[in-house]
This record gives structure tokens, C-alpha cells and sequence, in this order.
């Protein structure tokens, strides 16, 4: 008895241990990619003139957004204690949905539909962010 007992209280301990080295190396990973993201927008901002480049350049910019929004959730989950908020989860929903639509606008429906989830999870994002749901 004295053994499970011992099992039911390292094991989450040692898969909690697992679980922050891997966000860890994640967020090393993703600021590498951040760094390199800057480092291209940089670039295209002073070499290129043209007018699909301004396009490129607008989905460079909001794929770095996309990557200090999973950097911020990470931080936020060792802040909080080990926990991950909702409402960093529709930012970053949010802003692959409006990269989508930048990057992929040719057929008007699909635009439009995505513009719906847009407007449901800032619904959501509201509602997440009411006193009655929000722990922060």
C-alpha cells in the first residue's frame, strides 16, 4: 500500500517535470523562430518594392505575431501556475483566422464564413473575460 501511495505521488510530479521541459524547449524553439521572423521582415522591409511583396511582408508580420502569442501563452502558463488561460488561446485563433483571410481571400464565401468565426470568438473572448468566468 505504502508503494502506490509513493507511484500516485511522484508520477505526477515527474509527468509535470516532463511537461515544462518540453514548453521549455518549445519556447526556446519558438523564439529562434521569432528572432528569424524579425530578421526577415527587417529584410524585405528595406529590399523589395513591390506590391506582392507588401502582402508577404503583411503575412511575415502577422505569423510573428502568431509566434509571440504562443510565447506569451507559455510564459502566462508557468505564471499562473501551471495553468493555461482560454483567452490567449482566441487571441491566437483570432489572429491565424485574420492571416488566413489575408493570405487566402479568393473565394468570398469561405472569407466570409471565416469572418464569422472571427466574431465568435471575440463573442467568446468576451465571455471569457466577464467576471463570472474570469480567474485571473
Amino acid at each position: 500500500m505504502k508503494f502506490l501511495e509513493k507511484i500516485n505521488h511522484y508520477v505526477p510530479i515527474f509527468l509535470q517535470a516532463m511537461l515544462n521541459l518540453a514548453l521549455i524547449v518549445v519556447g526556446i524553439t519558438l523564439v529562434v523562430f521569432l528572432f528569424s521572423e524579425a530578421w526577415l521582415i527587417f529584410n524585405n522591409l528595406f529590399t523589395t518594392h513591390s506590391s506582392s511583396a507588401y502582402y508577404k511582408m503583411t503575412e511575415e508580420i502577422l505569423i510573428f505575431f502568431l509566434y509571440f502569442e504562443f510565447i506569451a501563452l507559455i510564459i502566462k502558463y508557468f505564471q499562473t501556475g501551471y495553468h493555461f488561460p482560454l483567452r490567449y488561446f482566441i487571441y491566437i485563433g483570432i489572429t491565424a483566422i485574420v492571416r488566413l483571410i489575408i493570405v487566402d481571400h479568393s473565394d468570398s464565401l469561405a472569407t466570409f464564413v471565416l469572418a464569422g468565426a472571427i466574431l465568435l470568438l471575440v463573442a467568446a473572448l468576451y465571455l471569457a473575460n466577464t467576471k463570472l468566468l474570469k480567474r485571473e
